[in-house]
């Protein structure tokens, strides 16, 4: 690089031989005594080493020589100025290149150095040659170092030393020597060339910005030392970082070009630190809607709080991503759950509230609760310690009026709790390796559409994934795998959940979950689980089995199709609701089991794998299809593959409509489920009453409520062998149980017949 080519800049001054009027004696700026008629100095024209040059005698303890024009210094630009000197008689002065470092305005830049090195004339007539270069940056070989606050310079000489000596000076001469430094090949800036200084104290911002601004398309370059950025940066070109970068969490360095981890990392040196400002500068700017790890493996020894890492935004519903990478919980103290107990009050017409609350400081937002009549997965999502009240995401189905609750906060690899509303965000590709050390990931209290997609949650020591509000509206988990950390103990001591969710309409696709206390608990409504996976064996014969799936909401609205079901059960209840004994709302429905497989082995005989608990009287079930699924034991057998708990209350079997159990497959299950049934019924003796038992074919306990056909097959005869063509009349609900199907014959009558009975009404 060479200005004076490149540029067109003029930079070595006028010959002596043009005059002396724009020699100052002074530092060159306007309005100084120049040499012109001075009585000290004169032209020579004839020198036989010089040809024309400037003769000084030197009057002054500092005698000045400046050139009054303004040599431009651009930035990244380095010039070297020479003067070639000789002592002609008298005493002998030392010689050095100086200048004035010129500033905006006319003023002088102050603090930077302005002359280069001394040489003292030793020798009469012996010519000596001085020199000096001067530049933006602190380089190698570079004596005046003016930043990028100097626009110019009036360069000279200076003598010092006895007066009285004679001395004559060739014509000065300045040179880019930029190329010295900064080859054109180079296709980078160093930032060092704009002021930058690496110290670690100085304040390098303005150089960065510098070099940016004059990169043109070339890389910048931050060379070893640890450069503090005393502000918010963003650069537009790309940087290669040798060096360090130095800035207050709160301020903001965006890299527009190379935006992912791999260049933070270089940037920031640690890749945790990284991390936390490339996720800042994700959700401040708009250039980039995701951040690559680009396969790292990012080592953590506490909690990311990731709103803290943002620090000036509650709030964001834009598109972001991150992706292709890992994070690794690593020992260390801040991992360990924080457990308060508290007494409170709870009340059914506040019922997302506990008041009275001792302690309530202490009770960290997040918490889960755990107390009696509290149902599963039911976190703190607010606090008044004021008022001494605490925020519940659900409702209690049955604590007692004052009672002492447990609180227990989770620390989570990936906590963006501290949002109040994050929306539209997305993990793709990514392992969380918590190493049974920590929880996975806890979403914001409010927003939507937040998606894994093809990511890894290993050994979660409490949760994988944790929704303490409605922050998982929408939700999408789609081919993921979750690995519990309690592979080795028996199901039912296991205590770990997969993930829960609290709004509605989440999206939970082809994904493999393995051995949690339970996978999932879904709060809200409009689910679709289609083509996953979740197994929750053990080792043990004859085991018992927790729920895989629980279902908190009656009237659920949801189809779990394609999917596989293996040794755990799906619970349904209405545990998150303050009163839930049936009133005017939706009682149980909406559930569609479509196409899945259910398997079990080594299962106690009382397993079952569709279970209905009602948490208050007067519910009966409204829209349950079970159709096309298949339901295998190995190495055991059990009874039937429904249940209904009634450890609470039970079902209200005469108002049970539009229960489907039709299509499936029963291997080793003693009684198939099945309604409506068709009982093929033959009664070989004469009698006026038939009696066909059809309980243990209905679902969940359920009465033979609705005959919709009595079709005879063949012909039923009386005693004498007569034909009897009348029709029998029908008595649903009768027997003990109300499982059983009575036909009344106007005669003693036998023969066979098919009955088409329902435990609901189809309408």
């Amino acid at each position: 690089m060479n200005k004076a080519i490149t540029d067109g800049l003029v930079l070595t001054p006028p010959p002596f031989a043009n005059g002396l009027d724009v020699w100052s004696r002074g530092d060159g700026t306007p309005g100084g005594a120049s040499y012109a008629d001075a009585d000290d100095a004169a032209f020579v024209p004839s020198d036989p080493d010089f040809g024309g040059c400037l003769e000084i005698l030197k009057t002054e303890s500092l005698q000045r020589l400046r050139y009054a024009g303004e040599t431009p210094l651009l930035p990244g630009c380095y010039l070297r100025v020479r003067a070639r000197v000789k002592a002609v008689s008298g005493n002998r002065p030392t010689v050095r290149i100086a200048a004035h470092a010129g500033a905006a305005g006319g003023g002088a830049v102050q603090g930077v150095v302005t002359r280069g090195p001394s040489v003292t004339l030793e020798t009469y007539g012996e010519v000596v040659e001085v020199s000096a270069i001067v530049g933006s940056g602190p380089r190698t070989g570079v004596h005046m170092v003016w930043g990028t606050d100097a626009l110019y310079g009036h360069f000279g000489v200076d003598l010092s030393g006895p007066n009285g000596g004679v001395v004559r000076i060739d014509d000065l001469t300045i040179e880019d020597v930029t190329g010295a430094f900064l080859r054109d090949m180079m296709d980078w800036v160093d930032v060092r060339d704009f002021g930058a200084v690496g110290d670690g104290t100085t304040d390098d911002r303005a150089a960065f910005e510098a070099a940016d601004a004059a990169a043109g398309g070339r890389r910048i370059l931050v060379p070893e030392g640890a450069f503090r950025i005393g502000g918010p940066l963003v650069l537009d070109s790309a940087v290669r970082f040798q060096g360090r970068i130095v800035q207050a969490a709160e301020d903001r360095f965006v890299l527009r070009k190379g935006f992912d981890l791999a260049a933070y990392a270089d940037a920031f040196g640690d890749e945790l630190l990284a991390f936390r400002k490339a996720f800042q500068a994700l959700l401040n700017e708009a250039d980039h809607d995701s951040l690559d790890l680009c396969g790292r493996r990012i080592d953590v020894t506490a909690p990311v709080d990731l709103q803290a890492a943002v620090g000036n935004r509650a709030r964001f519903e834009t598109r972001r991503v991150i992706r292709n990478g890992a994070f690794n919980a690593v020992d260390g103290p801040d991992w360990d759950t924080g457990v308060v107990t508290s007494q409170a009050r709870y009340s059914a017409d506040n019922p997302k509230t506990l008041t009275d609350v001792a302690n309530v400081a202490n009770i960290e937002v997040g918490s889960l609760v755990a107390g009696d009549g509290v149902g599963r997965e039911v976190y703190v999502t607010a606090k008044n310690v004021g008022a001494g009240t605490v925020t519940l995401a659900q409702e209690l189905h049955a604590p007692a009026g004052v009672q002492a609750y447990t609180f227990r906060r989770f620390r989570y690899v990936l906590d963006f709790s501290g949002f109040e509303k994050l929306s539209k965000f997305a993990l793709e590709g990514v392992e969380l390796q918590m190493n049974d050390r920590a929880s996975g990931v806890m979403l914001a209290p409010q927003g939507a559409l937040f998606q894994l997609k093809d990511c890894f949650v290993t050994k979660p020591r409490d949760r994988g994934l944790s929704s303490p509000g409605r922050g998982c509206q929408g939700m999408q988990i789609d081919g993921c795998n979750f690995t519990s950390s309690e592979l080795s103990q028996a199901a039912t001591q296991r205590t770990s959940v997969g993930f829960n969710v609290n709004a509605n309409d989440p999206k939970i696709r082809g994904n493999r979950f393995q051995q949690f206390g339970t996978t999932m608990v879904l709060c809200g409504a409009g689910n679709l689980l289609v083509g996953n996976h979740w197994f929750q064996g053990d080792t043990r014969t004859d085991g018992a089995r927790a729920a895989g799936l629980v279902l908190t909401q009656t009237n659920v609205k949801t189809v779990i199709t394609g999917n596989y079901l293996d040794n755990s059960f799906v619970e349904w209840t209405n545990e998150h609701d303050a009163r839930p004994a049936f009133s005017s709302e939706f009682s149980f429905g909406g559930l569609s089991f479509s196409g899945n497989i259910f398997t079990a082995n080594d299962v106690a005989a009382s397993f079952r794998w569709i279970v209905v608990r009602p948490c208050g009287w007067g519910h009966f079930i409204n829209g349950l299809t079970v159709t096309g699924n298949t339901f295998k034991v190995l190495n055991s057998t059990i009874q039937r593959v429904e249940r209904l708990d009634d450890s609470i209350a039970a079902l209200d079997r005469g108002r049970m409509r539009n229960v489907t159990f039709a299509g499936n497959t029963f291997n080793g299950v003693g009684q198939a489920t099945i309604n409506p049934v068709v009982l093929d019924y033959a009664q070989n003796t004469n009698a006026a009453t038939w009696t066909l038992a059809a309980g243990a074919y209905l679902p969940f306990g359920g009465a033979a409520r609705t005959v919709v056909a009595v079709v005879p097959e063949g012909e039923i005869r009386t005693t004498g062998g007569a034909a009897v063509h009348a029709m029998p009349s029908v008595t649903p609900r009768a027997g003990a149980g109300e499982g059983s199907v009575r036909l009344g014959w106007p005669v003693p009558a036998r023969g066979r017949v098919q009955v088409t009975v329902r435990a609901d009404s189809p309408i």
